[in-house]
C-alpha cells in the first residue's frame, strides 16, 4: 500500500490523548466539560498516579502508556505508535545489510499470524506454514504486537538467526524454529504455465514494484502458447503496493473504468483510481482465485474485475484489509502510523471487514477448530457469507459487500480426516526434524534415480524409505499413524522431490489435479466461449462448486 503524509494539528493530538481511557471519556459525556477541563482532569490523574500509585511510575512511562492505550482502544491493528528507535530501525532495514525470513504477516485476533510464505525463502525451507500464530520471537512474547513491531523483531542482519515459537492449527504443543535471515528476492509471478488446453495459469503472490510488468510478460507468453483464458491465482496474496493493484487491474479493464476509491475523513484526501489505458487482453476470459489470506491490493483487483463483470471470482471470502495507512513523523524522532482512509470497490463495497470484539472471539474459535484443517496441513478459511449486503455489478449481477470480497462461487479445498490430523500433531512436535528429513530424503532419492520423470508416482518403497529416515531423525511417529496420512505424505514427497529434481514450477504443477478451486475454474473456463457465457455459468450453478468430491 502507499503511505501518504499529512499534517496533524497539535490540538488534535492532545484531544486524542485525553480520551485514552473509557472512564475519562464517560466523565466528559456526563460532565460536558470543555477541552481545557478534560486536559486539567488528565493532568490531575497523571499527577496522582506519579505521586501516590503503589509502584513508582515515571512521567515518561505514563505518557507512553497513555499513547499506546489510546491507539489500542481504537481496535485497529494497523494503527500504531513507533518510538524513535523503532522508526530509525524501519529506515535502517531498507538497506542491503538487513535480511528477513520470507514470511508475510498480519495481526489476527491479537496475534501476529503468517498469512503468506514466500517460495524459496528461509521460512519455506524451515517448514513455517500459512496460519502459524507467533507466540514468541527470540524468547519474548509476541502477544499484542503490531505488524510493524513483529517485522522489526523478525528482520535483522543477514546471516543472523532468529528463534520463533508458533502455535499451529490442529497441533496441541507450540513448535519452535530457528531460522537464519537472508536477503529476500522474490518474484511476484513465480509460476505461469498452461494448466489445461487453452487455459493459462499465473500465480501472483505479492504486489511489489514489478508485479504489473511480470504479470503482463507472463500473460503474453501464455497467449503465444495458445491461452484463450486465464486463471489468475491471488490466494494467500497479502497485498502490497496500491499502484501495482491498480496497474494489474488496468490490464483487464477499459480506459477510464474505476478500479478503487479511497474515502478519507477529509474529502480533499479522497481519490478514485481509474484504468489509464485500454485493456491489454480484450477477449481473454478470466477466473480469479481468492481465499481468506487474500488481502489489500489482492482484494482491490478481485473486487474491480468482479464489479465490472470482467472475471468470475472463485474460492472463499477474502480477508477484508481495506484501509489506508499514513506515516506521520512526530517530535523526538517518533512516528505514528495511522489509518486515514478506506478502500471501496467500483460499485461502492467497503473492502474493510469491521470486526467487533465478539466477532474476533468467534473467529479465534473457528481458527482453532480442527475441522478447518486442510489436507495439506494448513488452515482452510471458512466461507463467510454472514452480514453481507447486496450490490449490483455493471451488468446487474448481484455481488456482496460487508467486508472482504465474496466470490461468485464458494469453493473450499479438501479438509483433513482424523487420521491425517493425528499425524500432523505428532510430526509437528518435531517440525524442524521432519522438514530436514524430508529434504534429505528428496535429494538422496532424486540423485539415486537419474531416470526420474516429472510425472513420477510415489511407491510403497518410497513411503517406507521416508518413514525410516523420519525415525532415524528422531521423529517419534508409529507406522500406523504414518500410513493414516498417506495422502499428505505422498503430496509432500512429490513436492519436495520435484523441487529438488525439476524445480519449483514442476513442483507447483503436481498439485494441480487435487486443487478443487483450480479445477473448478478450469472446468468453467473451458466450457465458456466468452466472458458473458462465463458469468452466466457462474450464476446458474452456484451450488455445484461447493459440493463434496
Amino acid at each position: 500500500m502507499q503511505l501518504k503524509r499529512t499534517v496533524v494539528a497539535p490540538a488534535l493530538v492532545a484531544g486524542m490523548a485525553l480520551v485514552s481511557g473509557g472512564w475519562l471519556l464517560q466523565q466528559d459525556v456526563n460532565g460536558g466539560g470543555s477541552v481545557f477541563a478534560r486536559a486539567r482532569l488528565f493532568d490531575e490523574v497523571m499527577t496522582h498516579v506519579m505521586e501516590r500509585y503503589v509502584e513508582p511510575q515515571s512521567e515518561a512511562e505514563l505518557y507512553q502508556k497513555a499513547v499506546e492505550g489510546l491507539l489500542r482502544e481504537l481496535g485497529d491493528p494497523h494503527t500504531s505508535f513507533m518510538t524513535a528507535e523503532e522508526y530509525a530501525q524501519l529506515h535502517l532495514q531498507t538497506s542491503g545489510e538487513y535480511g528477513g525470513l520470507g514470511i508475510q504477516i498480519s495481526s489476527r485476533d491479537g496475534w501476529v499470524t503468517a498469512v503468506g510464505i514466500l517460495p524459496e525463502t528461509p521460512a519455506e525451507r524451515a517448514g513455517v506454514r500459512v496460519g502459524d500464530r507467533f507466540l514468541e520471537i527470540d524468547g519474548q512474547s509476541a502477544e499484542g504486537l503490531s505488524d510493524d513491531q513483529a517485522v522489526q523483531r523478525l528482520r535483522g542482519r543477514k546471516g543472523t538467526p532468529v528463534t520463533v515459537k508458533v502455535q499451529r492449527v490442529g497441533v496441541e504443543q507450540p513448535i519452535t524454529f530457528t531460522i537464519v535471515r537472508e536477503e529476500i528476492h522474490v518474484r511476484s509471478v513465480p509460476h505461469a504455465y498452461m494448466v489445461a488446453p487453452g487455459v493459462g495459469y499465473a500465480s501472483l503472490v505479492m504486489f511489489s514494484a514489478t508485479s504489473t510488468t511480470e504479470l503482463r510478460a507472463a500473460i503474453d507468453r501464455l497467449r503465444s502458447e495458445g491461452a484463450r483464458s486465464l486463471v489468475l491465482d491471488l490466494r494467500a496474496n497479502p497485498g502490497g503496493l496500491l499502484d501495482q493493484g491498480v496497474g494489474v487491474s488496468d490490464l483487464f479493464l477499459k480506459r477510464g473504468e474505476s478500479v478503487v476509491e479511497i474515502r478519507a475523513r477529509d474529502p480533499r484526501e479522497s481519490e478514485t483510481y481509474r484504468a489509464a489505458d485500454d485493456q491489454a487482453y480484450e477477449g481473454l476470459t478470466v477466473a480469479v482465485l481468492v481465499d481468506g489470506y487474500s488481502a489489500s491490493a489482492a482484494e482491490i483487483v478481485a473486487g474491480a474485475l468482479q464489479d465490472h463483470d470482467r472475471a468470475i471470482v472463485l474460492g472463499t471470502t477474502t480477508y477484508g484489509k481495506g484501509s489506508v495507512q499514513t506515516l506521520l513523523p512526530l517530535s523526538g524522532g517518533n512516528a505514528l502510523k495511522i489509518t486515514t482512509a478506506k478502500w471501496y470497490t467500483p460499485v461502492g463495497r467497503s473492502i474493510q471487514k469491521e470486526a467487533t470484539r465478539g466477532e474476533g472471539q468467534e473467529e479465534a474459535r473457528v481458527e482453532e477448530d480442527d475441522e478447518v484443517l486442510g489436507a495439506d496441513g494448513t488452515p482452510v478459511t471458512a466461507a463467510d457469507t454472514t452480514r453481507k449486503v447486496p450490490y449490483r455489478t455493471d451488468s446487474g449481477r448481484t455481488v456482496f459487500g460487508g467486508g472482504g470480497i465474496v466470490p461468485d462461487l464458494i469453493v473450499r479445498q479438501d479438509t483433513a480426516v482424523e487420521a491425517e490430523k493425528e499425524f500432523f500433531r505428532v510430526a509437528s512436535r518435531s517440525a524442524a526434524k521432519f522438514q530436514n528429513a524430508l529434504f534429505a530424503y528428496a535429494v538422496a532419492y532424486e540423485r539415486a534415480h537419474p531416470e526420474l520423470r516429472p510425472d513420477f508416482a510415489v511407491t510403497p518403497e518410497m513411503r517406507r524409505g521416508f518413514y525410516d529416515r523420519l525415525r532415524a531423525a528422531g521423529v517419534d511417529v508409529t507406522w500406523e499413524v504414518f500410513q493414516g496420512a498417506q495422502r499428505f505424505i505422498d503430496a509432500r514427497l512429490i513436492d519436495e522431490i520435484a523441487r529438488s529434481k525439476f524445480g519449483v514450477s514442476v513442483a507447483a504443477r503436481r498439485d494441480d489435479p487435487t486443487d478443487r478451486v483450480l479445477q473448478e475454474a478450469i472446468r468453467l473456463l473451458q466450457q465458456a466461449p466468452n466472458t458473458q457465457a462465463l458469468l452466466r455459468a457462474a450464476q446458474q450453478q452456484p451450488a455445484a462448486a461447493s459440493r463434496s468430491r
